[in-house]
């Protein structure tokens, strides 16, 4: 994401949020009980995590809530997530 985008979106984080507040983070990847295990350490046990599969088990989709200190750890958790291949991020 290129500055001038991170900027545009810090503001509309600060103007909904009053630091520190709960973020709500959603992802959705191929079922791999490996790649859940690598999120859940990025975001530690103090994160809130609900766990959803497909139908068929073919995907999953996690929600996790945080808390967060602002807008930077925000794009710092995104930028952790960003190592993890084959991540759909909403």
């Amino acid at each position: 994401m290129d500055e001038e985008k991170k900027n545009a979106l810090r503001d509309k984080l600060n103007a909904i949020h009053i630091w520190p507040s709960v973020y709500m983070y959603k992802f959705i990847f191929e079922t791999d009980h490996d790649k859940l295990i690598q999120i859940q350490t990025i975001f530690g046990e103090s994160a809130q995590f609900i766990k959803r599969e497909s139908a068929n088990g073919k995907y999953t989709s996690l929600t996790i809530k945080e808390m967060m200190l602002d807008a930077d750890s925000i794009f710092a958790r995104y930028e952790q997530m960003a190592a993890v291949p084959g991540i759909i991020r909403l």
